[in-house]
């Protein structure tokens, strides 16, 4: 038999918890009214019939769906597919609205949608996903206090142990806003599903866990202040 090379060798990962308790587990459903509010913006559950035409209308830019699968192709279409996420019980959607104006786009204005998905109640971790917003305010406030306030209440109030972001090895741009937040990556899934036009992306996965947060927070609220 020939012999295990140190190159064949898999050095196992160290378990940097290995102390630990038991977690408790994810509070979920989420209720349909709870609603989030920063300084910019304010999140709450769509009312598709309310606000797919002003969503649809926010986000139809090729811009916007060049990463994104499923892009609607009518307000209606959106509706329907609100409507979809809201029956799926480990997904919630939230509408991301303006409470001040940033550049030409003015408060109240619909501005994009993001979602918690693939909730796991037993092992306490969701995913942030599903975040398309307007092009108007790419590189504005608005993402990095979406995310603050979708990420403390994911800790502070669900009790996540584990908060992942996915995106697409092409979007560039979602990566390194996504590392900018404080997320660490960890790793790509080769071939993990496919793309609208049929091609096979590859993921790029990041995370965030509870220990992380207190220290994302701080970062991202420091984001925040420079902002101002």
């Amino acid at each position: 038999m020939d012999k295990i090379s140190d190159l064949d060798r898999f050095i196992p990962v160290p378990d940097p918890r290995p102390v630990d308790g038991p977690w408790p587990e994810l509070t979920w459903p989420i209720p349909a009214d709870a609603e989030l509010t920063g300084d910019v913006v304010h999140l709450s559950a769509p009312d598709p019939d309310a606000d797919a035409a002003e969503l649809f209308r926010a986000l139809d830019h090729d811009a916007v769906w060049a990463h994104i699968p499923l892009r609607p192709g009518s307000a209606e279409e959106l509706a329907e597919l609100l409507t979809t996420w809201a029956a799926a019980p480990d997904w919630h959607a939230w509408i991301v609205r303006l409470r001040r104006d940033v550049g030409d786009t003015r408060a109240g204005s619909i501005v994009g949608m993001t979602s918690y998905l693939n909730a796991n109640v037993r092992d306490a971790g969701l995913e942030i996903g599903a975040t398309t917003f307007t092009p108007a305010v790419w590189a504005s406030a608005v993402n990095p206090e979406s995310k603050r306030l979708l990420l403390g209440y994911a800790f502070d109030t669900l009790h996540a142990g584990r908060v992942q972001l996915k995106t697409d090895t092409r979007n560039h741009r979602s990566q390194q806003a996504i590392a900018r937040l404080g997320a660490q990556y960890e790793g790509t899934l080769r071939r993990h599903f496919r793309r609208t036009d049929g091609s096979v992306r590859d993921t790029v996965m990041f995370s965030i866990t509870a220990e992380d947060w207190p220290q994302v927070d701080e970062r991202l609220a420091a984001r925040l202040r420079d902002a101002d």
